[in-house]
């Protein structure tokens, strides 16, 4: 089932001094589908298109031309009661009341959404436990530091158990122990199959771990629409292992996944170029019979990625142990003693 519809979406803007106007087209022509459950990676270049396309989706903006329809409603003509049924998280804007307790602002939450009293405190003890805020429910919003903030947020936005989660950049700004907690939280509400999520971000590592199918939209029009995996092995080009030995060593062939080994200075360094569909820590692993590695580290399908293996030392043999040397007053002894006739 359809939870997001949208056909020929299309949004014009008026921009310049009155004698001076020009139409600037931010969206033209989206049309997408995203079903129920789904969790999908909404992605572009600033400037691209995504922001607008949410707030038309969410009932913030009108569109110019084209139609959308989110959970079975017109996003504008019935935009109160589909408040109801979605959740929004804005990365640089607050739905939390600034000079109150985070607790307060869940209350009042809940007051606006009409939850019933039993589902809330159920849901909120859920959130609070899963994302560890028990610490400062406390305290004012103003105080809170930008990974609790946002953490607030999130739970905000999923107190009356809305349909469709709205994500964009929610985790911009945040530290990693902050994204990682983030992360894994949305991971598990997407996992139950009772929220869609549409996420809109320029971290990818956010896109790798919640979302199994992107969006790619830039100037307004949708580019690419695909699951993430079959985008990754079609546009993704072979990355690099350089690997350090501290003893020469034959080249490392028939490793899973590499297309290519070259060994340069003199076999103490070994370039091996793997395919998208395998990762570096594959490549460690199936190594590890003939040499060890000490770090690695991988940024971009196109950027090498660096290890610092050492060569495994074997330990010599032990040697038998010599015989005790006889005490110095018994050799005198033998020494002075006459040779027997």
């Amino acid at each position: 089932m359809t939870i997001i519809h949208t056909e020929a979406l299309r949004r014009d803007f008026l921009v310049g001094a009155r004698l001076r106007r020009r139409r600037v087209t931010a969206v033209a022509e989206v049309t997408l589908d995203v079903a129920r459950g789904e969790a999908v990676g909404f992605l572009g270049p600033n400037g691209a298109g995504k922001s607008t396309t949410i707030k038309m989706l969410t009932g913030v903006l009108v569109p110019t031309a084209g139609r959308a329809e989110v959970c079975g409603l017109d996003p504008v003509r019935r935009r109160r009661e589909l408040a109801r049924r979605i959740g929004v998280v804005f990365g640089q804007r607050s739905q939390l009341w600034w000079d109150l307790p985070l607790a307060e602002s869940f209350d009042l939450h809940a007051a606006i959404h009409r939850v019933p009293a039993a589902r809330y405190r159920e849901r909120l003890a859920e959130c609070v436990e899963l994302l560890d805020m028990a610490e400062f429910l406390a305290t004012p919003v103003r105080q809170l530091s930008l990974g609790q903030r946002m953490r607030g947020e999130v739970t905000a936005a999923l107190l009356h158990a809305p349909e469709l989660l709205v994500l964009d950049e929610p985790t911009i700004g945040l530290d990693l122990a902050s994204k990682e907690r983030l992360r894994t939280f949305l991971s598990a509400v997407n996992a139950r199959g009772d929220v869609t999520l549409l996420l809109t971000t320029h971290d990818l590592p956010d896109v790798e771990r919640l979302c199994r199918r992107v969006v790619v939209i830039d100037h307004g029009r949708v580019l690419v629409d695909g699951e993430l995996d079959a985008l990754r092995a079609e546009f993704a080009g072979n990355r690099t292992l350089v690997v350090e030995l501290t003893a020469p060593a034959s080249p490392l062939l028939g490793l899973p996944g590499v297309a290519d080994v070259t060994v340069e200075a003199q076999g103490l360094r070994q370039r091996l170029e793997f395919t998208a569909a395998t990762t570096a820590a594959d490549l460690i692993a199936a190594s590890r019979s003939g040499w060890s590695c000490a770090t690695s580290r991988s940024t971009s399908p196109r950027s090498r990625t660096w290890c610092g293996p050492s060569t495994r030392t074997r330990r010599a043999p032990r040697r038998p142990a010599a015989a005790p040397a006889a005490p110095a007053s018994a050799t005198r002894a033998a020494s002075s003693s006459p040779p027997a006739s």
